[in-house]
């Protein structure tokens, strides 16, 4: 049995309540959802109202600002839950289709929303006739605090733990993650990976990516505060990626990719093989934005 901190009494739930006979919660998970994206919005209303930060002007009105902000929701949604159906558990949902609208009952994946997010604003941006560079800065200085707490609503949901640990702030979590370690007799304490997650996309993302825009004039250089989250959160997310719990799905035929790909073999999680593009691209963004003149 392996010495680790008990998981808090917390509940998913905030509240509920039942309104002729249909019940209804308000999880944190929703929660964070809503709080990252009311602040992302607040994030880049401020930064299109200070001249001072751009090369020219700002790529945006406050009017489309708001507008951008309903297809993101759009984008997060559709493209975080497909992604999930796609990358995670494409055999279970191909035999019960009903269910991958069911976003209630769980079931978002990053890079999917990530992909509904740049699909929804070029096609914004191709509307609008706005610079597609600049709109991609925004949206980058506006997503990590929206990482951070929905890593947090991770934690609290018990859910994503981390790999099996003797170090002091293992967390013995709930159900299924205390029994499942192997060699260990009794319950085993995991890497709160969430909580990891949470500093290093949220705290150090966030706080790189407000210094480099609003002290160091990075938005004057499209593309650089964009690159730099790409590369940010790919080298996080692999880092992360050898504390937290492998998904067993992507080493079996349930998942297709997963078993043509032999993830395993190579020692990748599904996080880390999706994350490399995102560091590389993200570099390119980087070398780009520098090379051109101010």
């Amino acid at each position: 049995m392996s010495t680790g901190i008990p998981f808090p009494d917390i509940s998913s739930e905030l509240f509920s309540i039942s309104l002729f006979g249909i019940e209804f919660a308000l999880r944190w998970y929703a929660l964070a959802y809503i709080a990252g994206i009311l602040i992302g919005w607040r994030i880049v209303l401020i930064a299109i109202r200070r001249p001072g930060l751009w090369r020219d002007s700002a790529p945006m009105t406050d009017g489309q600002v708001e507008d951008l902000l309903t297809w993101m929701i759009l984008g997060i949604i559709l493209g975080g839950r497909l992604g999930f159906v796609l990358f995670y558990q494409p055999g279970y949902y191909l035999d019960h289709p009903s269910e991958i609208l069911m976003i209630w009952q769980g079931g978002m994946s990053f890079h999917g929303g990530f992909l509904g997010v740049v699909i929804a604003a070029l096609v914004f941006c191709g509307l609008n006739r706005i610079p597609r560079l600049s709109t991609g800065d925004l949206l980058a200085l506006a997503v990590p605090i929206g990482l951070m707490l929905g890593r947090i609503a991770n934690f609290i949901n018990a859910e994503l733990w981390g790999r099996p640990t003797d170090l002091p702030w293992g967390v013995i979590f709930p159900g299924d993650s205390a029994q499942a370690c192997e060699g260990i007799v009794g319950l085993c304490a995991r890497h709160p990976s969430q909580l990891y997650e949470a500093f290093l996309e949220g705290v150090v993302l966030a706080t790189l990516l407000l210094w480099l825009a609003f002290r160091r004039g990075a938005l004057k250089k499209p593309g650089l505060i964009m690159g730099t989250f790409l590369m940010g959160y790919g080298i996080a997310r692999i880092i992360v990626e050898h504390f937290r719990q492998a998904d067993d799905q992507f080493i079996t035929v349930d998942n297709p990719l997963g078993h043509v790909l032999r993830l395993g073999e190579f020692g990748l999680s599904m996080g880390q093989l999706l994350s490399l593009p995102m560091v590389i691209v993200g570099l390119g963004f980087v070398l780009y934005a520098r090379r051109r003149q101010i």
